[in-house]
């Protein structure tokens, strides 16, 4: 049984893969690419690695406040971890986004804690796709961060991302990044498709 898991696992990661790079290296017409925490009036900057262009999620969200890691723990060709969005306020804070009905999205959310607050105080929440749960973060098993990939199908041109507190700890959030594929890129009867580590 576990080989069989395995053996799933290992195709999933070597099918989606090569996807993710794909998103990344296809123009970026209908990618939302949102630095979370960046205030609205920094404009938009080209991350290094990847040669994407992030902007500020202010106009993408009603609720939050911002935070900045210390300088220290965060590279400069990794702008987009250096601010956060986190929530102390509500149950469920969401993100609204214009999308297109039908089309295959990847979806990937990041999450650096860096001990923002200075509390040393790891949060553990949930993240939905409208009301439907998507995964649970939990940076006390992960303290350096995690990044939270799904290839979802909106029956909508409406998407909602939204952090769900279950818990006394407070969702953040560092980075939100939307990718349109190839309507034959990935081909199922139903539900959408996770990307889940090895081990899990």
């Amino acid at each position: 049984m576990k080989s069989l898991r395995w053996l799933l696992l290992s195709l999933l990661w070597f099918g989606v893969f090569p996807i993710i790079r794909f998103a990344e290296g296809q123009n970026q017409e209908g990618f939302i690419s949102l630095d979370c925490g960046l205030p609205l009036n920094e404009p938009p900057y080209i991350e290094s690695e990847t040669g994407i262009q992030f902007s500020s999620d202010e106009n993408f969200i009603q609720s939050g406040k911002t935070g900045r890691i210390p300088k220290n723990l965060v590279s400069d060709n990794l702008k987009q971890y250096a601010t956060l969005r986190y929530f102390p306020d509500g149950i469920r804070n969401c993100y609204d986004l214009r999308v297109e009905e039908g089309r295959n999205y990847l979806i990937r959310a990041t999450f650096f804690y860096g001990n923002f607050g200075g509390l040393n105080v790891s949060p553990e929440f949930d993240m939905h796709i409208g009301p439907n749960k998507w995964t649970t973060i939990d940076l006390q098993i992960v303290p350096d961060g995690t990044v939270k990939e799904i290839i979802y199908i909106p029956r909508s041109n409406s998407l909602q991302i939204c952090l769900v507190k279950t818990g006394a700890t407070t969702p953040m959030i560092s980075a939100l990044e939307l990718r349109p594929l190839a309507s034959d890129t990935y081909i199922a009867k139903s539900g959408s498709l996770e990307l889940r580590p090895f081990g899990e």
